[in-house]
């Protein structure tokens, strides 16, 4: 097939075309289907996301130059899958990647509700897919050949109809399963505007918003500076102010955040005794499995408990978000949030609006992986907006904001018990998992906003607690609780907190990474307890031999066996995410003499099907990266009015010097789909450097983080 007749350095960079100011565009509305091809009835065998955005031209646009404009749901959040997506694209359209142009989320593209769960791949990009392949047989139909330009029939082939199931798909990849250079990097790597914070549309205003002094406090009175040309704004205990001089806006905020009153009280529970304030509920129990029966009287029972504290997403920029209030019923946002078409959605709902008059555009900013602050920011753009109609307002977070007011990942506690037959064969598995939930994005519990501001207002929301994602989504709080072991007499069960004072919401792999954390940790325990071999331990009751490859894999690279100096262990971790996804395994290599130092992480992973091996390496690497962080270092503190770890100092991460080498082999899928890669390394890795402290030192610390204080706690504790 002929390559489009273009020249891509006409164009802008891909995914990241100028922004315009909206006000030029007309105003549709995405949910109003044009003639279709086909019926509802026959998108059946369609994939999902296709199934439920089956317009082409929501994916797929041809230019009259050829430039072919894709856009997906997803969003690119630093995962680097605006690259794979378009390497997708590219293959099943038959042309190079330079003429395939990335397309912000946003009005107009298909409604893939959240970028989350590692998911991407496996459901945009075979949508994507589909699409493309219905596209080029339209071409190819209406040019009477596979020898046809884009831009020669752009205009004449109507891209406004419905996919198809049956259009056949290429069968030899080009691109897919090649290190393809990242396009969104060179923006990032040279400073050229690419991040929602470098939006600046014509006549815009900035805004700050006043955060309570505490949890529950409400706003009394009003006082502080106010410089010439910054307004006030007010609504009930949500205060903000807007101007057109950024610096002169954050010197009022100050003002004002120093003179202002509020009624505060407590409301948190107390620090050191999160695992008593996890149990007291009340709960919604969830029962994962239950097959338990009576154990054999002469097997040996061991326990265990873990747990890890609040964690904070501490992204690299504060959150951002940018609005315009168009009219009494219509207003455009921009806005880094994982899910641009569910905070439409929240927005709408929250103010009492036509959904169909909110317009949301993902812009991007530093990755969070997870719920972190950008939907926040997008409301409180919206509320600034709104009083001053038809300027664009932009609202950056504070640092000390970011850490102390956007949503934390779960603290959690796990009891494991289970018992070993005289053989060293576990005979039976005992599972409780205490958390709050672990989901209040905009649109949870049943269509819940979910946005903060709104909580403050004169008629103020009241939300309730975040709750889980279910069973076919992965769970929360007992995502990876059910072992991937060949174990018998299983009984699992979570405890969800259904009233807590503490926001919490989704944190990379949610709570996999806790549940693979204690699982790991005590298939280790109780190897030590049986006489044998942590690996040939784990081997004997896994029969998955994609889970046995990655396991052996990870080891052999290691050097698993070999002797190690004096106050140097090696720790194992391994577990398929979400019990369907990617498989992973790690070995840490940890030192432990004055304080807790990771040497070395050596990683083998199954995602199944590759699009873009870099693409994997480097999403393994980071997610091993982060979770060394949250296992070493991280900890939400606050007291009982406030958080206090709001700067880099009281909440600190995991540091340059500190950083270990990573080595990553990707195994071949052997024909399986894509599963994804962005968190399968969260729990392996806690659990590797977890086992690797214990090897080293001989004590075994199961409260998270790993700091030279639990060891000493540890130590204690065993004396």
């Amino acid at each position: 097939m002929a390559e489009p007749r273009n020249d891509p350095s006409a164009h802008p960079r891909h995914g990241s075309p100028a922004p315009a100011d909206p006000s030029a565009e007309p105003r549709t509305d995405p949910s109003a289907e044009p003639r279709t091809k086909t019926s509802a009835e026959s998108r059946t065998d369609l994939p999902k996301d296709l199934a439920a955005n089956p317009i082409l031209s929501r994916w797929i646009r041809v230019q009259p130059d050829g430039v072919i404009d894709v856009q997906v749901g997803k969003v690119e959040l630093g995962q680097g899958i605006v690259t794979a997506l378009a390497q997708i694209a590219a293959d099943e359209l038959g042309v190079g990647m330079d003429a395939v142009r990335m397309v912000p989320a946003g009005p107009g593209g298909p409604d893939e509700g959240m970028t989350a769960g590692s998911m991407s791949i496996m459901d945009s990009g075979s949508a994507l897919r589909v699409a493309a392949a219905n596209v080029r047989a339209l071409f190819e139909a209406a040019a009477g050949t596979a020898d046809f330009s884009y831009a020669e029939w752009a205009d004449r082939v109507d891209l406004n109809v419905c996919a198809l199931a049956d259009v056949p798909l290429r069968s030899e990849a080009v691109l897919v399963g090649q290190d393809v250079a990242r396009l969104d990097l060179p923006d990032k790597i040279f400073g050229r505007p690419r991040y929602i914070q470098d939006m600046r549309l014509p006549g815009q205003l900035f805004g700050r918003v006043v955060r309570p002094p505490s949890r529950g406090a409400r706003l009394l009175s009003v006082t502080g500076d106010l410089a010439d040309g910054v307004s006030v704004v007010r609504d009930g205990s949500f205060l903000g102010l807007v101007g057109a001089d950024e610096a002169r806006v954050v010197r009022c905020a100050e003002s004002f955040r120093r003179g202002s009153r509020w009624a505060e009280h407590d409301s948190l529970p107390d620090e050191k005794e999160l695992d008593k304030f996890l149990r007291a509920g009340p709960h919604e129990t969830i029962e994962v499995i239950d097959d338990a029966a009576e154990t054999h009287g002469g097997d040996r029972l061991v326990r265990a408990t873990y747990s890890r504290p609040f964690v904070a997403h501490a992204s690299m920029a504060p959150s951002c978000g940018v609005a315009v209030w168009r009219g009494p019923a219509e207003v455009d946002v921009w806005s880094h949030s994982q899910g641009v078409f569910p905070l439409g959605r929240a927005i709408a709902a929250a103010l009492g609006l036509d959904p169909a008059g909110v317009r949301v555009e993902h812009a991007e900013s530093a990755g969070c992986y997870g719920h972190n602050a950008a939907d926040d920011a997008a409301f409180d753009a919206v509320l600034l907006a709104r009083a001053v109609p038809g300027t664009p307002v932009q609202v950056l977070w504070s640092r000390q904001d970011e850490l102390s007011w956007a949503p934390f990942g779960s603290a959690m506690t796990a009891d494991v018990a289970a018992t070993l037959s005289a053989d060293g064969r576990l005979t039976s598995w005992h599972y409780d998992v205490y958390s709050q939930g672990h989901t209040a994005r905009p649109g949870y519990a049943g269509g819940v906003p979910g946005l903060l501001a709104a909580t403050f207002l004169k008629e103020p929301a009241d939300y309730p607690a975040a709750v889980d994602p279910s069973a076919a989504s992965g769970y929360g709080g007992t995502r990876n609780a059910l072992p991937g072991y060949d174990l018998p007499r299983r009984r699992i069960t979570g405890h969800r907190l259904t009233e807590s004072p503490i926001r919490s919401s989704a944190m990379r792999a949610l709570g996999a990474y806790l549940n693979v954390f204690a699982i790991e940790c005590f298939m280790d325990e109780a190897a030590e307890h049986a006489g044998r071999d942590p690996l040939e331990f784990r081997l004997a009751h896994l029969s998955d031999p994609r889970g046995r490859r990655v396991l052996t894999a990870a080891a052999e690279a290691a050097g698993w066996g070999s002797p190690q100096p004096e106050g140097v262990g090696l720790g194992l971790g391994y577990a398929r995410y979400k019990g369907r996804g990617g498989y992973c395994a790690v070995v840490a290599e940890v030192e432990a003499e004055s304080e807790v130092r990771l040497r070395r992480l050596t990683i083998a992973v199954d995602v199944g099907r590759v699009v873009n091996p870099d693409g994997v390496r480097n999403q393994i690497e980071g997610g091993a990266l982060q979770s060394a962080s949250w296992t070493l270092v991280e900890r939400v503190r606050f007291d009982r009015r406030q958080v206090t770890s709001d700067t880099w100092e009281t909440y600190p991460i995991l540091r340059f010097s500190q950083v270990p080498r990573v080595d990553v082999t990707v195994l071949d899928g052997g024909g399986e789909k894509s599963v994804g890669a962005g968190e399968a390394a969260q729990g392996p890795t806690a659990a590797a450097i977890g086992n690797g402290l214990a090897a080293a030192i001989g004590v075994r610390v199961r409260d998270l983080p790993l700091t030279s204080e639990a060891v000493i706690t540890a130590i204690e504790r065993d004396n």
